[in-house]
């Protein structure tokens, strides 16, 4: 299995570039802020408790990893995973580390989308009306949720740089130009 966690600060293109190495490796699209809109949409139980992201909050961890758990397991034979928005914390990455495990596979790299911050918020505002995202839509939401990012989960870099899988990769440019830098950066983490 090819299992990449795509990180980066809100509006750094990790669906976009999820959607686009999905194509290029046959691998599943696993976004936990989908997901989780979905179940807010649906109104479940697991939604109500995921409406934390609507004030650019994190929903529970409990939520996050039950849905996470459910499709890794629902899914064990797939040539792999691009994780969106997962894990955010070192539990989350310890957690998804076992889930993995438990279906004979590893997450294989970690890519963080490198994105100028001012680049971020432009792109965030032009989603939100483009999207109708309300999550998108408000500067302030905006920059709460780039400063959750920055103070909660750059450790998790940490924990991929210790275990030798983290791989930085500049998120500006055209879509075919980054996804190009992240395909280099696959064919080193394979090899090794």
């Amino acid at each position: 299995m090819l299992n990449i966690v795509l990180f980066g600060a809100p509006g750094a293109g990790k669906g976009t570039q999820a959607e686009l190495l999905m194509k290029e490796y046959g691998l599943l699209h696993l976004s936990t802020g989908e997901m989780l809109r979905e179940e807010i949409a649906k109104g479940t139980a697991a939604g109500q408790k995921a409406k934390a992201i609507e004030q650019g909050n994190f929903a529970p961890d409990e939520v996050v990893i039950e849905l996470v758990t459910s499709k890794i397991l629902e899914n064990r034979d797939s040539k792999g995973f691009v994780f969106d928005g997962f894990p955010r914390t070192t539990s989350q990455a310890g957690i998804l580390d076992s889930i993995l495990e438990s279906v004979d596979s590893n997450v294989t790299m970690m890519i963080s989308l490198e994105v100028d911050q001012k680049v971020l918020a432009e792109r965030l505002l032009k989603r939100g009306e483009e999207e109708n995202r309300l999550d998108d839509r408000n500067i302030s939401i905006i920059e709460k949720r780039i400063g959750i990012y920055h103070e909660r989960t750059e450790v998790v870099m940490d924990y991929y740089k210790q275990a030798g899988k983290f791989y930085p990769v500049s998120g500006e440019g055209t879509l075919d130009e980054i996804l190009n830098r992240i395909k280099e950066q696959v064919i080193v983490a394979t090899q090794k």
